[in-house]
């Protein structure tokens, strides 16, 4: 069970990180110009107003004051009330959270999915014209930016075949399902060719290996040998691999909800970021980290599980 030792500490290395975001993203979004004050209250708000609201929300602080208000009221639960929205920036966020949560959990199953059958089958055809097919697809697919996928794919399935709709997220699980799947398909297609590149390769390595052959001289069916040996010790690189990509997952995630306008962190975080609605920021970007940091140590639980070699 030592091997497992890292669950407790794991949690506690969360803390500094979380702190050393909190720092970056509160001083790099106060940075960027423009006053939240004067968006809010128009063009033709006096002076007097603009200055009472601005010592209302603690923007007339110095900004060290400002960082330190902020973390002690997050550490107490408070993270202040929107600018823009006008209600709690919790609140806001929770109204937010279902749909990216949604998006990222569907586009990474078809990201497995699709990573996985075309692994397979081109390593099982090392060389031959389909692995070709499937090689030139993972070069192109790495070299292609998801927003202009998701664009190419509104015009063609939304618009010229009208077989999905342009925008939305739907009010049940199957609404979910059927909104959701372009989005989430063109996620998947920017995030499976490198998970593709990488389980082939990994596979093909195992295929050659000598455990390999000695298995077979034992008699057992290559079948079970694929799925039991070759497969499992296959998926550990391509596992850590996806843990490192799933910030860029996450990325991706908001510029595709500003793509397809879905309701979700995403959006509310670009949106956020153009209004100057700092709180809102500050606060989508933590709960971002967090969700990257975790992501990771549930990777490494798996690892660990998947090789027993591995000791963390």
């Amino acid at each position: 069970m030592h091997r497992y030792k890292f669950i407790l500490i794991r949690p506690l290395q969360m803390i500094p990180v979380l702190f050393g975001v909190s720092i970056i993203s509160f001083f790099l979004i106060k940075s960027i110009p423009g006053d939240p004050v004067r968006i809010m209250l128009g063009s033709r708000a006096s002076a007097e107003v603009i200055e009472a609201v601005r010592a209302q929300y603690g923007l007339d602080e110095p900004l060290f004051i400002q960082y330190f208000y902020f973390l002690y009221n997050f550490i107490q639960g408070d993270l202040g009330k929107s600018i823009i929205f006008k209600i709690p920036v919790i609140e806001l966020v929770f109204q937010r959270i279902e749909p990216t949560i949604f998006l990222l959990i569907y586009s990474l199953i078809l990201s497995i999915i699709i990573a996985l059958f075309l692994s397979i089958y081109a390593a099982k055809n090392q060389g031959k014209f389909i692995d070709q097919i499937i090689r030139f697809f993972c070069t192109v697919g790495v070299g292609i930016p998801a927003f202009w996928l998701g664009i190419m794919y509104m015009i063609f399935f939304c618009i010229f075949l009208k077989i999905f709709p342009v925008s939305g997220y739907g009010d049940n699980f199957l609404e979910h399902l059927y909104h959701l799947f372009l989005p989430s398909l063109t996620i998947a297609t920017a995030l499976s060719p490198v998970l593709t590149r990488n389980l082939r390769s990994s596979l093909i390595n195992e295929m050659s290996s000598d455990y390999v052959d000695a298995a077979q001289s034992k008699g057992l069916n290559d079948k079970y040998i694929f799925n039991q040996h070759i497969l499992k010790n296959s998926l550990v690189p391509t596992i850590n691999l996806l843990g490192v990509n799933f910030a860029w997952l996450i990325g991706s995630t908001v510029v595709i909800e500003t793509v397809f306008s879905i309701p979700g962190l995403g959006s509310l975080m670009v949106s956020s970021i153009f209004a100057r609605d700092y709180l809102v920021v500050q606060c989508v970007t933590i709960f971002f980290a967090v969700l990257i940091i975790f992501t990771n140590f549930i990777v490494d639980i798996f690892t660990a599980l998947i090789d027993p070699r591995i000791n963390f």
